[in-house]
């Protein structure tokens, strides 16, 4: 069943354009095509830091903080499995590259684990965090 968001519902662009897009919104205004239908046309939303942007109904759709954590853990194991590509391409050019790309995964993963409480494995086959530690072997094979 079709319920058109109100005012205080969260929001997010489906597709975004800017940086600001990419950040939750509150629904702050509702245009309907006719005054007797429950099919809303446009949402004006506002983003963090006053910032209001109008969008087409089609071009927006109800998130919460808990979908924020959901897509958090997966930009942060997509960003994990990347730097840990990184590193194996910089461990051939460059060791001390691989030596800071390896720090770089850590702080990732320190970070996820303290504010959101994911334990990152960007080695993991299915594309999320799971259980277990990215690859952050050194120059010399052993863990940092």
């Amino acid at each position: 069943m079709y319920r058109s968001m109100e005012y205080g519902d969260t929001a997010r662009v489906i597709t975004p354009s800017d940086a600001t897009e990419h950040r939750l919104g509150t629904v702050t205004d509702v245009s309907y095509s006719t005054p007797h239908t429950t099919y809303a046309r446009r949402y004006t939303l506002r983003f963090p830091g006053g910032i209001e942007r109008t969008f087409p109904a089609d071009h927006v759709e109800r998130c919460t903080r808990a979908d924020d954590h959901a897509a958090l853990e997966v930009a942060f194991t997509a960003a994990c499995v990347a730097l840990r590509d990184a590193c194996r391409i910089a461990h051939d050019y460059d060791p001390d590259l691989s030596v800071g790309t390896v720090s770089l995964i850590r702080r990732l993963v320190d970070l996820s684990r303290l504010r959101l409480g994911l334990t990152l494995n960007p080695s993991g086959t299915t594309g999320v965090a799971n259980t277990g530690s990215p690859n952050t072997r050194n120059q010399h094979g052993s863990n940092q």
